[in-house]
């Protein structure tokens, strides 16, 4: 007789597993990445857009908003790692129903971040702690300074998206002492208009390599008042290992901006 246990997720589901885990689907690219470093036999499929490391290769299960669930469950997965943000709770309850566990992970700050990981990987999958969650701990740990630039981070033009409030990259930017100038408002990713953004009150805008692809000849053309710094979305978004490093990179790639 197989032993289980139960373990709640981010948003108190609790899920009855094997007390052993052996096939991992992920469909979070930034959690993907965590457990290839940390635990690449687990790992069984992911989604398309999960990139890291770079020579993974598992079955994909197409996007993080449209799953290929028949894919899923014909790889028998012991559980399936999802995120609040990234994938939508229709997919996740359909999992459930049919009998594939889903453990959902619920990430808006670093600290939260950091948690969650370390709930996952030491009390989940029983790995421990891997010792990039421990550097990233200790890389982000301390108090949030006070803001010494304005900024804004533009996720996508035409229309132009930025990031809002209650986001984990919000989080992220006030820890490196930048203020996001919109965080504030109601919406978490608002669109706003161009003239919004190219305003000189803004010390700088962020244009990352992701969602949307801003590129040297695509997005800097755009401003007249307000500097801008190509950066790595991957380094503003993604929780994992991509947290390792990640203050430094950031900051000498806005400083390139200047």
């Amino acid at each position: 007789m197989v032993s289980s246990r139960t373990v709640l997720d981010d948003l108190g589901y609790a899920a009855e597993l094997a007390s052993s885990l052996r096939r991992l689907v992920s469909l979070v690219p930034s959690i993907t990445e965590a457990v290839a470093v940390s635990a690449p036999d687990l790992l069984v499929g992911a989604t398309d857009w999960c990139t890291h490391p770079s020579d993974l290769d598992v079955p994909r299960v197409r996007g993080t908003k449209n799953p290929d669930l028949t894919a899923i469950r014909a790889l028998q997965p012991d559980l399936v790692l999802a995120n609040k943000e990234e994938n939508r709770e229709i997919d996740v309850r359909r999992l459930r129903e049919s009998g594939v566990p889903v453990y959902v992970t619920d990430i808006v700050t670093i600290p939260g971040a950091l948690d969650s990981l370390e709930r996952l990987f030491a009390g989940v999958l029983r790995t421990g702690v891997p010792d990039w969650l421990r550097a990233a701990r200790e890389e982000w740990s301390g108090p949030v300074p006070e803001p010494r630039l304005d900024v804004a981070i533009a996720i996508w033009r035409d229309p132009w998206m930025v990031v809002g409030s209650n986001t984990y990259t919000g989080d992220l930017v006030a820890r490196l002492g930048w203020r996001n100038v919109f965080d504030g408002g109601g919406d978490r990713y608002p669109h706003v208009e161009l003239a919004e953004l190219d305003r000189s009150e803004i010390d700088i805008v962020l244009l990352p390599d992701e969602p949307y692809v801003f590129t040297s000849d695509d997005g800097p053309e755009a401003f007249t008042r307000t500097a801008t710094a190509l950066c790595s979305g991957r380094l503003l978004t993604w929780y994992g290992p991509a947290m390792v490093g990640a203050r430094a990179a950031l900051t000498d790639q806005v400083a390139a901006g200047r």
